[in-house]
């Protein structure tokens, strides 16, 4: 009888990254269970020591919820599923220290927090994400509100999206008759300490979007939210420049890590 040819050998593909490679790749969900973990440990007691300390730290959680959790605590269960086979917490303390805190850490550039000691592109790209999420939440926030009335949401928002950026950035939220939120448009970016601004292109962009009122936002990357003399005279050109066109200016907030300022509030406009 002849022979069987035996089955040819699987060609291993160049496309797909190795078990080692991929940071993420590891069966997470399988470690959560309490005879994976043993394995686990019996099998690498050296490395495998966090598994357990994954598991109550995620107990008091789930028990007590987040007040009961440091914010280095909040980001390692996050990095859990990030990182699934190193010891998180060391990184998550690196990230606080770096950043000072958690705001700071989602704040944060992808090439800021590559800088971080077992941050990687994808897992600070994923950090990145999770930022999004939120701020996309604080806006969902704004939606079809009198933004007037709901000041704080404002203020909210734009803090997360922008009190950590590294360079000056100029924003518009442009409303209806209602004061109902119809844009949210970065306008323009710049420098640490200087963003150029266009009267008209603000007011052109206005008359595009039938908006009929507009607050100004743009942070100071310096932490101090303290308007300039300069702040102060581009808002009274952009309000003058609006005003024939009927196009109210509600406001200028400057945004800082330290918190906000309003020129309306500082009776400065």
């Amino acid at each position: 009888m002849a022979k069987r040819p035996a089955p040819p050998t699987p060609i291993a593909r160049s496309d797909q990254p190795s078990f080692m490679e991929d940071e993420r790749g590891f069966f997470a969900e399988q470690l959560s269970k309490p005879k994976a973990i043993k394995k686990a440990m019996e099998k690498d007691d050296a490395s495998a020591h966090y598994y357990g300390h994954r598991e109550r730290l995620r107990a008091r959680y789930r028990e007590q919820g987040d007040t009961a959790l440091a914010d280095y605590e909040i980001l390692e269960l996050l990095l859990f599923r990030l990182i699934p086979r190193r010891d998180t917490k060391p990184i998550a303390k690196a990230l606080i220290d770096r950043f000072g805190n958690l705001a700071g850490v989602f704040g944060a550039s992808v090439g800021l927090l590559q800088e971080v000691k077992g941050v990687g592109e994808a897992v600070a790209l994923d950090l990145k994400l999770v930022a999004t999420v939120g701020h996309r939440m604080l806006k969902s926030e704004l939606r079809g509100k009198q933004v007037l009335s709901s000041w704080s949401s404002v203020i909210d928002y734009c803090h997360a999206a922008m009190a950590y950026e590294s360079r000056e950035q100029f924003r518009i939220l442009f409303l209806d008759k209602r004061n109902a939120l119809i844009a949210d448009e970065v306008q323009g970016r710049g420098t640490v300490d200087h963003t150029p601004v266009y009267p008209r292109e603000v007011v052109r962009r206005a008359l595009e979007l039938s908006a009929t009122a507009i607050i100004l936002v743009h942070n100071h990357p310096s932490g101090d939210p303290t308007p300039s003399r300069a702040d102060i005279d581009m808002t009274k050109t952009i309000i003058d420049t609006a005003k024939p066109l009927g196009i109210a200016v509600h406001d200028h907030i400057i945004i800082g890590k330290d918190g906000h300022a309003s020129l309306k509030g500082l009776r400065l406009i």
